[in-house]
């Protein structure tokens, strides 16, 4: 046994001496890396840093006192198992190499090159904070809203507490397929006995109470078969409780084809054979098909006794937005109808405006057709067409020691799985070049310096520590109000709770 336990600490010890060889043994010269962004790009990337060096010592930026971005702020409230997440990222933010340093909006308090003085490495995750436009007439309307500030107006990002949304009409339009669109229209349409119980904001709560709105109408350029959303996202809206859904049938007729061999026509998606679809896909369609032209009967006693609905249109563009003779918002969208035209794949078919139009009367419209990233500040490049920083494989082109994950490396292409291969993938790149030469070796200070500077600024910042003590009052603000939470939405009192004892 003596001999074993000398082997195994022999094994040890060789085992230390190689990383100190690699990664350097004096503690001073420990590296330092940065991340811009708490959200999940910048929790997964810090996860896979920390996991894969033994000394580096992560800090992790935020411009909000609260951590966790679109996990916040972004999920559904209806949604809770998503933000399941947090879990692991809280584990992340309680190792003693990783700092959580909220309250600072890089850019403006301090900029990305200061940071790069301070660091070995930065790592910029901010995501995409905006959201992209139509460019039609009367898109810059009252109650012309983005889904993205509406999803902010509900889940109380404080930038979106002020929104102006104007419930007191019966129609609302969403413009856009995707899972964003089915999540304001649920909200929208959702029995307010249902959302009591979430964690949505008090103040859009009242608000959704008094709504008028009784039907939903989501319009896409594309059809049936490019859809974004996902079958889960559908299978919710179809079963929503006291809600109708009503699906274009004559876009769909084409998908019964090899069924009862119905002609389609020139507005309608022919396909060979559903079955020859990917699976996600197959199943998707089917879902769609059967809820619209045969829906089974679990679906029609939800919807025998519906009070509001959703309609579901496809193959449409908006071309304008017409006001109401006051001009204080919407009184109805005007559409081009498309028709697809184009590659053999039908699932990648680009939609062709015809002379026909479409005109649906509304009193609310939201753009849900995609985020879109904003530069932090002059000192980091950035694509604006596309609305991300340039890389290669996480690595900012020219500026060694930058690098970027999530969004605004890649667009608001993936959810949550996906900003977790790509942040990973952008961590095993960063300490791929830790343990080269390509990152300087000089003894960079990190947090000290910076939180330094932004002191003499006058910069209140916010520990984990802090975000606890939020965390826990808006816990028990929830509990009185029979909900998971009630969420701070102002910034001055969450730093006020942030600092008390």
């Amino acid at each position: 046994m003596r001999v074993l336990y000398k082997r195994l600490s022999l094994t040890r010890l060789r085992t230390l001496s190689s990383y100190c060889c690699r990664w350097g043994s004096s503690r001073s010269a420990d590296p330092h890396v940065a991340i811009v962004g708490s959200g999940p790009a910048g929790f997964y990337t810090a996860q896979q840093i920390i996991k894969g060096h033994p000394t580096v010592r992560v800090d992790i930026y935020e411009k909000l006192p609260v951590p966790f971005g679109l996990v916040r702020f972004g999920v559904a409230p209806d949604h809770p198992e998503v933000k399941n997440c947090i879990h692991t990222f809280t584990q992340t933010a309680h190792r003693d190499r990783c700092s959580f340093i909220g309250n600072v909006q890089v850019g403006k308090d301090i900029k990305v090159a200061d940071l790069q003085k301070a660091y070995t490495a930065v790592v910029l995750c901010h995501g995409s904070s905006n959201d992209r436009k139509l460019g039609i007439p009367g898109e810059d309307l009252p109650n012309v809203l983005s889904a993205r500030s509406f999803v902010g107006w509900y889940n109380g990002l404080p930038e979106d507490v002020g929104l102006s949304v104007n419930l007191d009409c019966e129609t609302a339009i969403v413009l856009g397929h995707g899972n964003v669109a089915l999540d304001v229209a649920r909200v929208l349409l959702t029995p307010i006995d249902i959302l009591a119980k979430t964690d949505i904001s008090d103040y859009s709560m009242d608000a959704l109470s008094k709504s008028r709105i009784k039907k939903v109408v989501l319009v896409g350029r594309r059809g049936p078969l490019q859809v974004a959303f996902t079958i889960k996202e559908l299978r919710e809206m179809i079963t929503l409780p006291k809600c109708r859904t009503v699906i274009d049938l004559l876009t769909l007729s084409s998908l019964n084809e090899n069924i009862d061999g119905e002609e389609t026509n020139t507005h309608t998606v022919t396909i060979e054979n559903i079955n020859e679809l990917p699976r996600p896909r197959r199943r998707l369609t089917e879902l769609l098909y059967n809820a619209a032209v045969n829906p089974p009967e679990k679906y029609t006693k939800i919807w025998n006794d519906a009070t509001r609905e959703w309609h579901l249109k496809f193959l449409r563009s908006p071309s304008e937005i017409v006001p109401t003779s006051s001009k204080e918002g919407p009184e109805a969208v005007k559409f081009i109808i498309n028709m697809l035209e184009g590659d053999d794949d039908p699932l990648r078919r680009k939609a062709v405006p015809t002379d026909e139009t479409d005109v649906i009367p509304c009193g609310l419209v939201l753009r849900s057709i995609g985020y879109k990233g904003v530069p932090l500040d002059e000192t980091v490049p950035f694509d604006t067409s596309r609305g991300v920083i340039p890389n290669k494989k996480g690595r900012v082109d020219g500026f060694p020691g930058l690098y970027c994950s999530g969004w605004i490396a890649e667009g608001p292409v993936f959810v949550l799985a996906g900003a977790m291969n790509n942040a990973f993938a952008t961590g095993k790149v960063v300490l791929e070049d830790l343990g080269s030469s390509k990152l300087s070796s000089e003894n960079k200070g990190g947090k000290d310096a910076v939180l330094s500077a932004l002191q003499q600024k006058g910069v209140k910042t916010v520990t984990f520590t802090d975000w606890e003590k939020i965390d826990q009052a808006e816990i028990l603000l929830g509990e009185k109000a029979g909900k998971p939470r009630e969420k701070i939405v102002s910034i001055k009192e969450m730093i006020r709770v942030a600092s008390s004892e």
